[in-house]
C-alpha cells in the first residue's frame, strides 16, 4: 500500500522540481519553443483552475484541496485493497492536488509551464500536476470500466 503514497511523492517531487526551475530560470511570460508551432515552455502563472476559472479564490481552494486530499487518503486506505489501477489513480490524483496545493499555499499561484498548440487550438498552459490530475481521472474512469466488465462476467 505505501508504494502508493511513494508513487504520490514522485508526483509531487517531479512537479515541485519542474516549477522551480520554470522560476528560476525564466522570466514570466518567457516563451521557449520546443516544437514550433506545436509545443512550446512558456512561463505562467494561475490564480484559478483550469482555464483560469475562479481566479483569486485561494479560500476555495485550500478547503477544496484539504477534502479531496483527505478524501482520496481515506478512500485509499479503506477501499481500493486489491485494485491495483484504481490506487495508481488515486495515487496520481494525490500527488497532483498536493503539487498544485504547495503552490498556492506558498506562491498564492500556480505554476504552469507547458504550453500546446493542437490543430491550431491554443490549449491552457499546465504543468506536471495538472498532468496527473487528468491522467489519475482518466485511469479511474478506465479502473472503473474494467471493474464493471468483470462483475458483468460474473453474473454469466
Amino acid at each position: 500500500m505505501y508504494i502508493y503514497y511513494i508513487i504520490s511523492l514522485i508526483v509531487i517531487g517531479i512537479d515541485q522540481l519542474t516549477k522551480w526551475l520554470v522560476v528560476k530560470n525564466m522570466d514570466y511570460g518567457e516563451e521557449i519553443t520546443i516544437i514550433d508551432q506545436f509545443f512550446s515552455l512558456t512561463s505562467h502563472r494561475n490564480t484559478g483552475a483550469a482555464w483560469g476559472i475562479l481566479e483569486g479564490q485561494m479560500i476555495f481552494f485550500y478547503i477544496i484541496t484539504l477534502v479531496v486530499v483527505i478524501g482520496i487518503i481515506v478512500y485509499m486506505q479503506r477501499f481500493v485493497k486489491g485494485n491495483r489501477g484504481l490506487a495508481i489513480a488515486l495515487s496520481l490524483l494525490l500527488g497532483g492536488a498536493i503539487g498544485n496545493f504547495i503552490d498556492r499555499l506558498f506562491r498564492k499561484e500556480v505554476v504552469d509551464f507547458f504550453d500546446f498548440v493542437i490543430f491550431g487550438y491554443d490549449f491552457p498552459i499546465f504543468n506536471i500536476a495538472d498532468s496527473a490530475l487528468v491522467v489519475g481521472v482518466f485511469c479511474i474512469i478506465i479502473a472503473t470500466m474494467m471493474d464493471e466488465l468483470k462483475k458483468g462476467k460474473g453474473k454469466k
